[in-house]
């Protein structure tokens, strides 16, 4: 991005990854919040903080804990997902699932929301230092990856959908509880919304942990406060990074609204793709000769196609947001705008400990 575009835009795509994470915590905190609440009664803004700050705690104690945790987290979610898939073998075909009661509009205003769903997959570059061949292996893990979660959550939603139907689910604070008392009966209920907390509580983790070390990553090139680089003593984890990303995910819990914050993070998203994609193509321009390992198939003339498949499918969703969405993330795009000023001020083009 820095080669393509310079250091003031890559500054902000930086800082709009950063708060995808942020605010992609909050979202899914809340529903972590929605499930707790179908078991016992919490308050759902507190229950969502508290989560927050146990896994903060995790991160802080050490990145080998925080994985051991993901990945126990990962299983069980695992198995509640085919859980769901299951329940709804019995009751396929009983629904019509082209129905569209908000017509294409309301498809198209879904698909912007869903795409929430595939935070996460682009956090896979940062296990390039420990890959073989990276260049190679990293893209075809991520398609890979891709490509079969999408065929998980294709099976899932037809499953849900055929089970209790769109308007149960729509209604519903807990869905996956709701198609296990549909399908299973009532006892059934608590043990899809417990798996359902394992599930949320492993992506607010993940997603914690990649905007905390990107925020460390970028504090330590300079372009953000080198108090964010301090690093516990014992634990050799990035605490106070770690601490202000939880910070910043406690002022989106108070929206209350999840498709609200989890769009606000589909904005994010959705700008930085576009940028991102915009770099590829204009590499591919104005720096034809530079090695490159892995090449992204189908182009026209020096044109990559998919790139702009990409920019053009990002720039619809995008669209399909609510201008409230569209005005809190504009807010933080502009505050990042004037944080990437500063940062350049503070950092001469020379400077080893810049942005490279």
């Amino acid at each position: 991005t820095v080669a393509a575009v310079g250091e003031f835009v890559a500054f902000v795509v930086g800082w709009l990854i950063i708060f995808s994470g942020i605010v992609g915590a909050a979202a899914v905190a809340l529903g972590f919040a929605g499930y707790l609440g179908s078991l016992i009664a919490a308050p759902g803004i507190l229950a969502a903080a508290v989560l927050i700050s146990i896994l903060s705690a995790i991160l802080i104690i050490g990145i080998r804990e925080s994985a051991l945790v993901a990945g126990i987290f990962t299983l069980i979610e695992g198995a509640g997902l085919v859980l769901v898939i299951i329940a709804g073998l019995p009751y396929l075909g009983r629904v019509d699932y082209l129905e569209m009661p908000f017509g294409i509009t309301g498809v198209f205003t879904s698909a912007a929301l869903v795409f929430f769903a595939y935070m996460g997959f682009e956090e896979m570059v940062k296990f390039s230092e420990e890959t073989t061949e990276p260049e190679r292996t990293v893209p075809k893990a991520l398609m890979l990856a891709l490509a079969v979660c999408t065929i998980l959550y294709i099976l899932v939603c037809i499953s849900a959908v055929s089970v209790v139907g769109w308007e149960g689910l729509a209604a519903s604070e807990a869905p996956f509880a709701e198609v296990a008392v549909a399908a299973w009966g009532p006892g059934a209920a608590g043990v899809l919304s417990i798996i359902a907390l394992f599930a949320t509580a492993n992506t607010v983790l993940l997603m914690l942990f990649a905007s905390s070390r990107i925020s460390y990553g970028m504090a330590r090139s300079g372009t953000l406060p080198r108090l964010l680089t301090r690093v516990h003593v014992t634990r050799q984890t990035p605490w106070v990074a770690i601490i202000a990303v939880g910070l910043g995910t406690f002022l989106f819990l108070f929206s209350g609204d999840i498709g609200f914050v989890a769009n606000v993070s589909n904005f994010t998203l959705f700008v930085t793709f576009v940028v991102v994609n915009a770099a590829v193509i204009i590499l591919r321009f104005h720096d034809p000769g530079r090695v490159r390992p892995f090449r992204v198939p189908g182009r026209i003339g020096l044109l990559p196609v998919l790139p702009l498949c990409g920019i053009v499918s990002c720039l619809f969703l995008f669209i399909q947001l609510t201008p409230e969405v569209v005005g809190v993330g504009a807010v933080l795009t502009i505050i990042g705008g004037i944080a990437a000023l500063f940062a350049g001020r503070r950092i001469r083009p020379d400077d080893p400990g810049g942005p490279g």
